[in-house]
């Protein structure tokens, strides 16, 4: 068992973490270190292996080398198999179209913590149980935003609102960390926004819990290739990108994508609406370190003391 204080601030280790298929190499000597509470938006150009590194902290896809370290059960494991301990939103939300949105979001603390045979044999109890379940699923519907909506079924809901209860089905499970990949993609710029704030709300709980003392409830690493989505929703941008000066690091072919950029960004309220012109400079430096392949600098030149 680690300990408290150890617990308090831990989030997701990746340790020299490389991955291939075949002869195509993607993920290359990647570290990373998130703290509980952050919000990581991860960039990069298309095919540097963004989808792969979130397979692997998922544990779908445990990397060639190297290891990935979460909180599991309160102890410091390596995860090589998915775990409770972490919970994925994808760009495509997948409902079940027969169930309502309180159903859709109670259905992962219905398997998880009952069987068929309970529910079959143990009438009372499973009453009881569900109940439960459905009270706290209304809980988190509320939280992002869908309390009007908890009888509503999938194809009586926008795009938005059902990538608002694939976010609750989520959230629900309560994992160390929470993955996006792309959630946003397939929306309306007006509907992004509104998630995009969702989003700040939840970092706001996690600074309410920092003021009590007490763990962040929320530990979250979303994929974006939208810039400017990535600079107000993360505290903290961090960029993969197969373009760096592997050469000079003694290589001979391109050993694939590691991360090359790790910075700070700017932090919003849920309610303040950002001024983009002003993260020009930010994009600006964003695209000619992490998507240029005319610019290939040192792998370590742009990342800030906060990795280690």
């Amino acid at each position: 068992m680690i300990e408290d204080v150890e617990q308090q601030s831990f989030g997701l280790h990746c340790e020299k973490v490389s991955h291939w298929f075949g002869e195509t190499k993607v993920l290359f000597d990647l570290n990373l270190k998130v703290k509980a509470g952050q919000f990581v938006s991860l960039i990069g150009p298309s095919g540097c292996g963004k989808s792969t590194l979130l397979r692997a902290i998922l544990g779908t896809h445990p990397p060639n080398e190297g290891r990935i370290l979460t909180i599991q059960n309160g102890q410091l494991t390596q995860a090589n198999h998915p775990g409770r301990d972490r919970g994925i939103v994808y760009q495509k939300y997948s409902l079940y179209p027969f169930l309502t949105a309180l159903d859709n979001v109670a259905l992962g603390l219905k398997l998880d913590q009952t069987t068929t045979f309970y529910r079959l044999f143990n009438w009372s109890g499973w009453a009881k149980k569900r109940k439960s379940f459905r009270d706290r699923a209304a809980v988190f519907l509320e939280k992002v935003g869908l309390g009007h909506a908890m009888n509503m079924y999938p194809n009586q809901m926008s795009g938005g609102m059902q990538q608002r209860v694939a976010i609750a089905q989520a959230l629900i499970m309560e994992p160390e960390i929470i993955l996006l990949d792309e959630p946003f993609g397939a929306l309306d710029e007006a509907t992004r926004e509104e998630l995009q704030e969702m989003l700040l709300r939840l970092y706001q709980e996690n600074q309410e819990a920092l003021s009590q003392s007490q763990k962040p409830p929320y530990t979250l690493i979303i994929v974006t290739h939208e810039l400017n989505e990535a600079i107000r929703v993360g505290n903290r941008l961090v960029g993969l990108s197969q373009y760096w000066n592997w050469k000079e690091a003694g290589h001979d072919s391109p050993p694939g994508a590691t991360i090359v950029y790790d910075k700070d960004a700017p932090i919003f309220k849920p309610d303040e609406r950002p001024n983009y012109e002003s993260f020009e400079d930010i994009r600006k430096e964003i695209r000619r370190y992490v998507y240029s392949p005319d610019e290939l600098q040192s792998r370590y030149e742009h990342l800030k003391t906060n990795l280690t």
